[in-house]
């Protein structure tokens, strides 16, 4: 509970540094229109260009599996941001609200493991259309149903719940990092030495496992000083 309820609370706080408190009506601070299922489903579609699926290009290629994971994190943030607008609109409560109802899923005891193996990718691609599905839906949001479908491919992707909250954090992370740094005017510079920032995140992760986010924010300014001086 703990780590879904830091997840939701971090991701609410982004939004709101990023696009004014009021961000759950729907627009920014600037009056863009905010779509969080557009963002769902778009972010999907990038997943599955993780995976060798042309049967015309590259066939044999093995799936991309570090790529993926970030991408399935890139749509856990937009899930949680459609849930906190949806608890909001709908009157259900505050994030505190949504990490206990997600918590509380019969889904959610499927991430709280040890285990990490990766299923089979159709399998995979499979699963992220059904989420795709359950975005573009015209129909009534079934928010629960689209973090249990979710859920499921978090497990696919051989992530569980610790790891999930690492990557999240260490993205949440480069998303400050990011917006500090010029990535609404287009000014950020994202591939960074031939890597995309977010490789480079996952590494510093990866190499110091008890980094505390603001250590990280400060290595991934080392970095990109070195970058933006070359």
């Amino acid at each position: 509970m703990d780590k879904i309820l830091l997840m939701f609370q971090l991701q609410n706080q982004l939004n709101c540094a990023t696009n004014g408190d009021d961000w759950t009506k729907g627009l920014t601070k600037n009056e863009k229109t905010i779509n969080w299922r557009r963002c769902i489903y778009m972010e999907c579609a990038e997943m599955v260009d993780s995976f060798s699926w042309k049967h015309w290009k590259a066939i044999d290629a093995a799936p991309d599996w570090d790529n993926h994971q970030i991408e399935v994190i890139d749509v856990w943030h937009f899930i949680m941001s459609l849930a906190i607008e949806d608890y909001s609109n709908t009157l259900r409560g505050g994030v505190d609200d949504v990490a206990i109802s997600v918590s509380e899923l019969e889904s959610f005891s499927k991430v709280d493991i040890a285990e990490e193996t990766f299923a089979p990718q159709n399998d995979v691609i499979a699963k992220v259309e059904n989420l795709i599905r359950l975005a573009i839906s015209q129909d009534t949001l079934e928010l629960e149903k689209l973090i249990s479908e979710f859920f499921d491919l978090v497990v696919m992707s051989g992530l569980n719940l610790e790891s999930l909250y690492r990557l999240y954090v260490g993205k949440n992370i480069l998303n400050q990092f990011r917006q500090d740094n010029g990535y609404k005017d287009g000014s950020y510079i994202k591939v960074w030495a031939g890597e995309e920032d977010n490789v480079v995140m996952k590494r510093i992760w990866e190499e110091n496992a008890d980094i505390k986010p603001d250590i990280l924010y400060k290595e991934l300014t080392k970095s990109y000083a070195a970058l933006t001086k070359s």
